[in-house]
């Protein structure tokens, strides 16, 4: 997807940043505050924010909506670092610090929810980037896009590792009255030291717990996608026991593991990090990955195998009837035992 592609303009040319953004149809804007010093906004207007899956993906779902590209959350793993690449922008420290920012997307939803054309399907958020990263503070666009939806009693998920979520706590529960919703957080383990060098734009584990825990007391049950577990560095049994024991204390519904892969892009940035942080498993993961960027089936499957004998061990398993306001684990994290993964950036 080219930057012509996702503005309501199709004249480019005079100035270099128009060349690449589209003349006058982007807004370049820094903010010299704390929270986003070093970080640059590319403000679009979509014309659709609607995006089809491809049917060849592995996706548990049809459509997704992303009102942002690019992401501070700074996962060294995240896979969408590729797609910054499509807009000729840097997919290292570029994919952290230039976000592209869809302003009018919650307007542009309402729109296509509204077509004739549109069948109501299940739309799943934050499976390429954070929907609620730290630029929705600032620029709020999931509480009208969750109102949108709402509106037109459309089922969605959210996927996220943002405790933001909570600022639209109302919101999601009254779209719970009118449709299915699916919310998912990610928390892959718990070790404060690989948190802070591989996640570090993201808030801390125990954090995202605190949400689970918190949309669970107002009757919302959350699923975990315990992701991605990092071989040699979060997999050892006792670091995967510890983290379903915090997840089943949190009151997740589930939880679902999902070993690291390694898409091109991200393959290239995370083998850079682990190269300055562990240099010593640089070769261990050559040879794990050395098929694709998947780890091979029986790692994947050692893994599934362990994360849900815990999970059984230590209660967790499906939302009891009553329990929640028609809302249902977020697609990811019904993904059945031994399944093939499916492609999630994991912000």
């Amino acid at each position: 997807m080219r930057w012509e592609n996702l503005t309501d303009e199709s004249e480019h040319g005079r100035a270099a940043d128009a060349a690449l953004f589209g003349a006058d149809s982007v807004t370049t804007r820094t903010f010299d505050t704390p929270e986003f010093r070093g970080i640059t906004f590319h403000e679009v207007r979509a014309r659709s924010v609607l995006n089809r899956v491809p049917g060849a993906s592995r996706m548990p779902f049809e459509w997704t909506v992303n009102p942002y590209r690019g992401c501070t959350h700074a996962c060294v793993y995240c896979f969408a670092r590729k797609t910054h690449g499509y807009l000729d922008l840097d997919t290292g420290i570029g994919f952290d610090t230039q976000i592209v920012v869809k302003v009018n997307a919650p307007e542009v939803l309402r729109r296509q929810l509204g077509s004739r054309r549109w069948q109501g399907g299940h739309v799943a958020m934050g499976t390429n980037v954070d929907c609620y990263q730290r630029a929705e503070g600032r620029y709020r666009l999931m509480p009208g896009i969750i109102s949108a939806l709402t509106e037109h009693a459309n089922p969605f998920s959210i996927l996220t590792k943002g405790t933001l979520i909570l600022r639209d706590l109302d919101l999601l529960v009254r779209a719970s009255e009118v449709t299915d919703v699916g919310i998912s957080v990610s928390v892959g383990f718990l070790d404060t030291e690989l948190w802070r060098t591989v996640e570090p734009g993201t808030p801390a584990p125990e954090r995202r717990l605190e949400v689970v825990r918190t949309l669970g007391e107002h009757g919302i049950g959350c699923g975990v996608l315990m992701a991605p577990v990092i071989p040699f560095l979060s997999d050892h049994p006792d670091r995967l026991r510890a983290t379903v024991r915090a997840v089943a204390a949190a009151g997740a519904t589930s939880v679902t593991p999902l070993v690291l892969h390694l898409r091109p892009g991200a393959r290239e940035w995370f083998m850079a990090w682990l190269g300055q942080h562990h240099p010593h498993l640089v070769r261990r993961y050559e040879r794990l990955y050395a098929e694709g960027a998947y780890a091979p089936k029986w790692y994947q499957r050692r893994i599934t195998r362990q994360v849900h004998e815990l999970a059984g061990e230590y209660g967790i398993g499906p939302t009891r009837a009553g329990q929640a306001r028609r809302i249902r684990p977020a697609a990811p994290a019904r993904a059945a035992a031994g399944a093939e993964p499916v492609q999630l950036s994991l912000m």
